[in-house]
C-alpha cells in the first residue's frame, strides 16, 4: 500500500534525491529479497494459460487464496496476491511472480522459494497445468500470448513498438529471477552499483538458460538478454554513467528524469503520458502536478542491468529453478554483503576497461561462459567472483552465527568449472536424447524439489 507521504506534490528536485537516501540502511538491517517468474502451460496441448481461460492464472491465483494469500483486483478480475510482506504478481503474458518477503539470511528465501514451487505445483496438478521456469518461452509464438487484463499493460503494449523490435516479447515471453539488496549511504550505494553493473553480464552467462524459440533452437545461450537489447534503449541496457566520478544519488535522478514515462495514474486509472520526460511532467507540461507516487511509479518503469531504487536490484539473470534461484542469492550477497569481499570486488573491477566490458557483455547472449575479449574472459571471472563470494559468505555465517550461505552456490560453482550452462545441457538433451522433440523439456523439468535440510 502507498505511503500517505507519496502524494505529498513535488516542488524541487531535491525531494527525488532524498527518496534515494531514504533507502539508506544499517548492515543489521539489510535484507534480501528475491523475485522470480515461471511460465503455466495446460498440461494437454501445451497452450500457456491465459487469465480467464480453463485451466487459467485466474484459477491459480483463487486456489492460492486457500493458502492465505489476499487478492487485489481490478475491474473485477484478480491481478495480484498478498501474505505476509510477500506478493504474488502476473507479468503481461501470464508469467506467474513472487516477490518474496524481505529475509535476513538466504536459508530463509530458499524455504520460502521452495515452498512457494511446491504450493504451485500443487495446484498445477489440481487443474492439469504445468509450470516451467526458464528465461523464454521455449514454445509459444508471439501471436500467441494472452494478454493479462491490467489497464498498465494495454499502454505499454501500444508504447513498446515505437522502441524497439522485440519489447512485445520482453513482456509476454521472458521470464527472470532477480534480487534485490540493501545499502548502508551513499558510498556504499556507488560501490554496490558498480560492482553489480560490472558483473551482471557474469551472472547472465552463469543463469544462461534460454536456448529455444517456438520449439527450436534460437542460436543463443540467453535469448531474454538478447530481447533485452532490443526493447527500448531509452531505460534498458547497460549504463556507463554509474562508472563516472560524478555518480551518487542525484545522477541517477537526472537519469530518471530524462526517460519518457509510460503513464500518470490518478484515482485508480492510468492516463497515457503521451512520451512525456519526468522532467517536462516537473515543469508543467502537463495539467497534473506531478506527485511522489507518480515519481515511485516512474522509478520501478526503468529496466537497465541493474536498478537503483530504495534497495539495489540485480536483473541479469534467467529464470529457472528453486537452487538456482537461491545460487543467484548467494552470489550476490556474498560480494556486497561482505566488506572484505565488496572491496577486494570493487577492486578488480575498478581496473576493467569500460569498453571491453561492453564487448564482453554484448557476447554472452550467445556465447554465456566462452565469452571474451582483451584482458577479460568471463568463465574466469566467474570462477574469481564465485570464489570471492563463498569466502565473504563463511565470514558472514561467523559474524551472524548461521550456517554456510556458501552450500547455495553449488549449482553455479558447477556451472563455472565445467563451463557448461544450463541452456548448454538443454541443447545436448535436444539433439541427443529428445529427438528434437522440446515437449521433453516440460517433463524432465522439476516442478517442485526436495528440501534440503530444514532450518
Amino acid at each position: 500500500m502507498a505511503n500517505t507521504s507519496n502524494f505529498i506534490e513535488i516542488r524541487n528536485k531535491q525531494q527525488l534525491i532524498d527518496y534515494f537516501v531514504q533507502g539508506n540502511k544499517e548492515p543489521g538491517n539489510w535484507g534480501i529479497g528475491t523475485e522470480h517468474e515461471k511460465f503455466l502451460y495446460r498440461k494437454e496441448g501445451l497452450q500457456r494459460l491465459g487469465h480467464n481461460t480453463n485451466p487459467g492464472i485466474g484459477q491459480v491465483m483463487q486456489f492460492m487464496q486457500q493458502e492465505g494469500w489476499e487478492p487485489v483486483t481490478e475491474e473485477g478480475n484478480i491481478i495480484a496476491l498478498k501474505k505476509d510482506g510477500a506478493s504474488i504478481t502476473i507479468e503481461p503474458g501470464g508469467q506467474f511472480e513472487l516477490s518474496g518477503k524481505n529475509f535476513s539470511n538466504i536459508h530463509q528465501t530458499y524455504c520460502e522459494t521452495r515452498k512457494h514451487f511446491e504450493e504451485l505445483s500443487n495446484i498445477c496438478k489440481e487443474i492439469n497445468a504445468i509450470t516451467l521456469a526458464l528465461g523464454f518461452d521455449p514454445l509459444r509464438s508471439r501471436d500467441e500470448m494472452q494478454w493479462m487484463p491490467k489497464e498498465r499493460y494495454r499502454i505499454m503494449k501500444a508504447y513498446m513498438p515505437q522502441k524497439g523490435n522485440l519489447g512485445i516479447d520482453m513482456m509476454t515471453r521472458t521470464a527472470t529471477i532477480q534480487v534485490n539488496l540493501d545499502y548502508r549511504n551513499e558510498t556504499d550505494m556507488i560501490k554496490k552499483m558498480r560492482i553489480a553493473q560490472a558483473l551482471q553480464s557474469t551472472a547472465t552467462a552463469l543463469f544462461a538458460n534460454s536456448p529455444f524459440t517456438q520449439g527450436k533452437p534460437n542460436g543463443y545461450l540467453s535469448y531474454r538478454a538478447q530481447v533485452w537489447e532490443d526493447t527500448d534503449p531509452d531505460r534498458c541496457g547497460f549504463l556507463p554513467f554509474i562508472f563516472a566520478p560524478d555518480f551518487g544519488f542525484e545522477k541517477w535522478v537526472d537519469y530518471l528524469l530524462e526517460i519518457p514515462m509510460y503513464f500518470i495514474l490518478r484515482d485508480g486509472k492510468y492516463l497515457d503520458s503521451n512520451n512525456m520526460t519526468f522532467r517536462d511532467f516537473m515543469n508543467g507540461k502537463h495539467h497534473f502536478s506531478p506527485t511522489m507516487e507518480d515519481w515511485e511509479t516512474h522509478v520501478s518503469t526503468v529496466f537497465p542491468d541493474v536498478r537503483l531504487k530504495r534497495f539495489i536490484e540485480m536483473r541479469g539473470a534467467d529464470a529457472s529453478c528453486v537452487s538456482h534461484i537461491a545460487a543467484l542469492s548467494a552470489f550476490w550477497v556474498g560480494l556486497l554483503y561482505d566488506q572484505e569481499a565488496l572491496d577486494e570486488s570493487y577492486n578488480i573491477i575498478s581496473n576493467w576497461n569500460l569498453d571491453e566490458l561492453k564487448t564482453m557483455r554484448d557476447q554472452v547472449p550467445k556465447l554465456a561462459l566462452r565469452a571474451k575479449t582483451g584482458t577479460l574472459n568471463i568463465r574466469e571471472i566467474a570462477l574469481k567472483m564465485l570464489k570471492i563470494s563463498a569466502s565473504g559468505l563463511s565470514r558472514r555465517a561467523e559474524r551472524l552465527k548461521i550456517d554456510d550461505e556458501g552450500q547455495y552456490l553449488a549449482p553455479i560453482i558447477e556451472i563455472a568449472e565445467s563451463g557448461i550452462t544450463q541452456a548448454e545441457k538443454h541443447l545436448h538433451k535436444y539433439y541427443h536424447e529428445w529427438n528434437g522433440d522440446i515437449s521433453r523439456l516440460m517433463q524432465c523439468w522439476p516442478q517442485a524439489e526436495p528440501l534440503q535440510n530444514e532450518r
